[in-house]
């Protein structure tokens, strides 16, 4: 694939992006060789490669993700206007 002075004003007209002759002019080449580099890349043989998310290993830092009360009850229902029976109490409302 190859771009020309064409597609260039199109990725820019699309991208919303202002470009004049000039620039749209140097970009072709520039595009050129990048698509070039991409199609290099496609003649890597990585058969027997498993996929990799980072190129170091990473592992978790975090705690395990355990759910719990947080055994804070009494503290939490301290900030209550009123409890009952560990819980907040609501007044009832019914329309």
């Amino acid at each position: 694939m190859s771009v020309d002075l064409q597609t260039v004003k199109k990725i820019a007209s699309l991208a919303r992006i202002s470009v004049t002759d000039g620039d749209a002019q140097a970009m072709v080449p520039e595009l050129n060789n990048i698509l070039g580099w991409v199609e290099q890349l496609g003649e890597v043989d990585v058969s027997g490669i498993e996929p990799m998310t980072a190129v170091i290993p990473n592992t978790s830092r975090l705690r395990d993700d355990v759910v719990t009360d947080g055994n804070v009850r009494d503290k939490v229902l301290a900030n209550a206007p009123q409890a009952e029976q560990g819980f907040f109490a609501v007044p009832k409302v019914i329309e």
